[in-house]
């Protein structure tokens, strides 16, 4: 009988630790969930920190990817977009001799299926002399890979592809976080897409031989935010309507030259001078704190407005006339501090919306 009742008690203490291994097993599933919400947030934190950073679309798109391979330890990640024309490859760390072949993958067959249905596509071998089926010349690369296609609004934008060298490397991946990444990487691209076609705006004035106002919000603004803040001068010619009609057009357009020129001479190379638009203009003075700039800001516009500016003559016109005309200039500045990674064109809507609602007679130096 005492065995029957040591193998009872044998029975209750394996129950016990099955039960006990069970709860653990939940436990330990429960933190890792926990600990993978945790990290996507950190990654999340850390593309909308790239997103907002004063850096060109090709590198913020670059550190996404470098963030999704440190983050989730992926041993080659690869960010393909295709612009209209033709697929470009954004961010890889592979060799870049690898590189043509991973921006045709839309051409093969395995993923073909994956880009029609929008759907992400699992592929590994089961052997390590086996290759994945799109490899051509880089046998022992990558021996399982996950094909994600990216979409925006139902528009196919390109794909996502991650690979390791194990095979069966993704089979326990949890496929949610890598839908959550994905949606990060399309949140991403909608941002920097903005700020491409921005970026591609920016131009010279013909003119004033200046940057135009789209500038300030790319290469411009690195240069300002390194700093930690920094002064927005915006200074519009109040009279260069009365210029174009008591004068000429091309007398108008002398004015602003002479006045760049003269601002120009003056202007320390770190200061950012562009043609925001129509007689509006921006000086970024990086650095420097409004008290420090208002005096040099009054000097500035006391030597514009000191320039005579010679009528330009219509030589067919008025080739007999001997009298020489000399137009002038009234400017009226807005001041404003900047904070380095506040939204530069909310200061900048401010001070146009003052400047457009002033009295045609105010002429003066502001600080709003």
């Amino acid at each position: 009988m005492w065995i029957i009742g040591v193998i009872i008690v044998l029975v209750a203490i394996i129950i016990m630790l099955i039960l006990f291994n069970i709860k653990i097993h939940k436990e330990v599933n429960n933190y890792k969930n926990i600990n993978q919400k945790i990290n996507g947030l950190n990654v999340l934190q850390d593309f909308m920190t790239t997103v907002g950073d004063s850096m060109s679309v090709e590198e913020k798109i670059k550190r996404i990817n470098e963030i999704l391979i440190q983050e989730y330890d992926i041993k080659y990640s690869t960010i393909v977009e295709f612009n209209g024309t033709e697929y470009v490859i954004r961010a890889s760390n592979v060799e870049e001799k690898h590189w043509d072949n991973l921006r045709s993958l839309h051409n093969e067959d395995i993923f073909r299926d994956s880009i029609t249905t929008a759907t992400p596509k699992y592929i590994t071998v089961d052997q390590e002399n086996e290759r994945l089926p799109y490899q051509k010349s880089e046998f022992g690369r990558a021996k399982a890979a996950m094909f994600f296609p990216l979409y925006i609004e139902n528009v196919y934008i390109g794909y996502w592809i991650i690979e390791s060298g194990i095979p069966h490397a993704f089979d326990d991946i949890d496929t949610t976080i890598l839908e959550v990444v994905k949606d990060n990487i399309l949140s991403v691209f909608r941002i920097v897409n903005y700020q491409n076609i921005v970026e591609s705006l920016t131009r010279d004035d013909y003119y004033s031989a200046l940057k135009s106002g789209e500038y300030l919000f790319n290469e411009g603004r690195k240069i300002i935010d390194k700093y930690t803040t920094s002064t927005i001068c915006m200074m519009k010619i109040t009279n260069i309507e009365k210029i174009n009609k008591e004068f000429n057009r091309e007398t108008g357009n002398q004015a602003i030259m002479d006045m760049c020129d003269t601002i120009k001479d003056n202007l320390a190379s770190e200061y950012i001078f562009v043609r925001y638009m129509g007689p509006k203009f921006v000086i970024a003075f990086s650095g420097a704190e409004v008290d420090g700039v208002t005096r040099f800001v009054l000097d500035m516009k006391n030597q514009v407005e000191n320039l005579e500016i010679q009528m330009v003559e219509d030589e067919k016109k008025d080739k007999n006339k001997t009298e020489k005309r000399f137009a002038k200039i009234k400017l009226n500045i807005a001041l404003t501090t900047y904070y380095k990674g506040t939204a530069i064109e909310k200061i900048l809507k401010k001070q146009e919306e003052y400047l457009d609602n002033a009295p045609d007679t105010e002429n003066d130096v502001n600080n709003i």
